[in-house]
């Protein structure tokens, strides 16, 4: 991938997490509890090889609830 090409993928990621922000803050709260629990669920299971991908984007999900809170109405 060029430089041009990566440097677009940021900004799309970037537009994509305040999206699903957006989203959140409007979600109830049977949504953001279901959001949680599907970043502990994507978490390694007990038994298994962590994988610091996996375990960085569970963490990245629960993040992106906390941050909607404040827009919550």
């Amino acid at each position: 991938m060029s430089n041009a090409d990566i440097e677009q993928l940021r900004v799309r990621v970037i537009a994509l997490e305040n999206l699903v922000i957006t989203l959140l803050a409007e979600a109830s709260h049977g949504q953001l509890k279901m959001a949680l629990d599907m970043a502990t669920f994507i978490s390694p299971r007990r038994g298994a090889v962590p994988h610091a991908l996996t375990s960085r984007a569970g963490r990245q999900m629960a993040h992106l609830v906390r941050r909607a809170g404040p827009f919550r109405v």
